[in-house]
């Protein structure tokens, strides 16, 4: 075991850090040594779906305002990040422009393969929920 990882697991048993923390820091250093520990998953394994839930406050349900349970597999999300490659120029164009209109400054074409499990990645590590006087929402990956 490498020095990291053993310093890691000292901190867990000192109460310092949790153990999700202490799993996705392992899952960093896990190869440093040329060994594995063995019960670090990685987030490509973990992370099947992203979910994004909408429930509507009680009484507040409508046509505008409906429930919404999404599931989109991970493999889904990383397929889509290799294929904005193929977006044409001016297509990228439009999509930034629209993108633009409604209050979203980014470029699709910043969007680039070396991102993929990173995002993934924190996808998994993250859950995002907002409260509105509508609705709650929830945004995770499991």
């Amino acid at each position: 075991m490498g020095e990291n990882q053993q310093r890691i697991l000292q901190l867990l048993a000192e109460g310092k850090i949790t153990v999700e923390e202490a799993t996705r820091l392992l899952s960093l250093v896990g190869g440093e040594s040329g060994e594995t520990t063995g019960f670090v998953k990685t987030a490509r394994s973990n992370a099947k779906y992203l979910y994004v839930k909408v429930e509507p406050k009680e009484g507040r349900e409508t046509q505008q305002n409906p429930r919404v349970n999404v599931r989109v597999p991970v493999s889904l999300i990383r397929a889509g990040m290799k294929l904005t490659a193929l977006i044409p120029p001016h297509v990228a164009d439009d999509i930034n422009k629209g993108m633009k209109d409604k209050g979203i400054g980014f470029d699709i074409r910043n969007l680039k393969d070396e991102y993929i499990e990173p995002l993934v990645e924190a996808l998994h590590d993250t859950e995002i929920v907002v409260d509105t006087p509508d609705a709650g929402i929830k945004l995770y990956a499991e």
